[in-house]
């Protein structure tokens, strides 16, 4: 039995006395893939927000394998090995490929101030190590090619791909993905679909992602929790999801149930 990776326990918060979540709980196995489904404004990418520290919970808890992450700030989660990727692309667009993978490993570099105003040897080896692995996560989203190329030159499905080589880069035990297909066209999405699982596999990371194009969920998660007003509805294995009545009303809609089993 795989142990678990990520659990969250009556996970709840309150802006200006509403409830956006309330008393939300999940796990993840690690190695597992799970998604967090739901209509917009259900509560999705708060719960992101609560995983990474941006907001603080009303209520609950936030256990990364045995280890509470409430008192930790958002950085400090990412070191331990929680990373996310964002819905709306936030690369900088002015720099290079390969440095915005770099900009995730400046907390893995240990030589000195002095080294690295004057350039000295430990600077200069850990400016290698870290650059070979940068190439190495290029490489692994097939980016390598464009490793020099501004990133805001990059296609859109490539941009994405770079988002994810730079949380990556952040060594992780959680991958957070939020909405990774948004504007993706199918051949795009297909691409994604199996980056994503060639990731789990390669780097034996866990992944929690937020999705709103159904096929990909569907083919991609080993488990899924359906949220809607702030609440968790509904979870189970893919078909079980698929087939429950509250998902179909709250989120599918029974014409559009119909056309995918069309």
């Amino acid at each position: 039995m795989r142990p678990i990776e990520l659990q969250v326990e009556d996970l709840s918060i309150y802006f200006g006395g509403l409830s956006a979540v309330e008393g939300v709980s999940f796990y993840i196995k690690k190695g597992q893939i799970v998604g967090l489904i739901g209509p917009n404004g259900a509560g999705k990418t708060t719960i992101f927000n609560l995983l990474t520290g941006v907001y603080a919970p009303t209520r609950g808890d936030i256990y990364l394998e045995d280890k509470s992450l409430l008192r930790y700030k958002t950085y400090q989660r990412c070191q331990m090995g929680l990373a996310r990727t964002f819905q709306n692309i936030r690369l900088f667009k002015d720099l290079s490929v390969i440095d915005n993978v770099k900009t995730a490993m400046n907390r893995q570099m240990h030589y000195s101030l002095i080294s690295g105003v004057f350039r000295g040897p430990g600077f200069r080896k850990e400016e290698r190590e870290i650059s070979h692995r940068a190439h190495e996560l290029l490489e692994v989203m097939g980016l390598d090619g464009f490793a020099h190329d501004y990133a805001r030159n990059l296609p859109y499905g490539q941009q994405r791909k770079l988002e994810i080589a730079r949380a990556l880069a952040a060594k992780p035990r959680v991958l957070l993905l939020d909405e990774p297909a948004a504007g993706m066209n199918p051949t795009e999405t297909q691409e994604l679909l199996a980056t994503v699982k060639m990731i789990r596999d390669k780097f034996e990371v866990s992944v929690l992602l937020i999705e709103h194009d159904m096929n990909f969920v569907m083919d991609i998660c080993e488990y899924i929790f359906v949220l809607d007003y702030g609440r968790i509805i509904s979870s189970g294995e893919p078909a079980e999801v698929r087939n429950d009545p509250r998902v179909i009303e709250a989120y599918l809609g029974g014409d559009a149930l119909e056309e995918e089993d069309a």
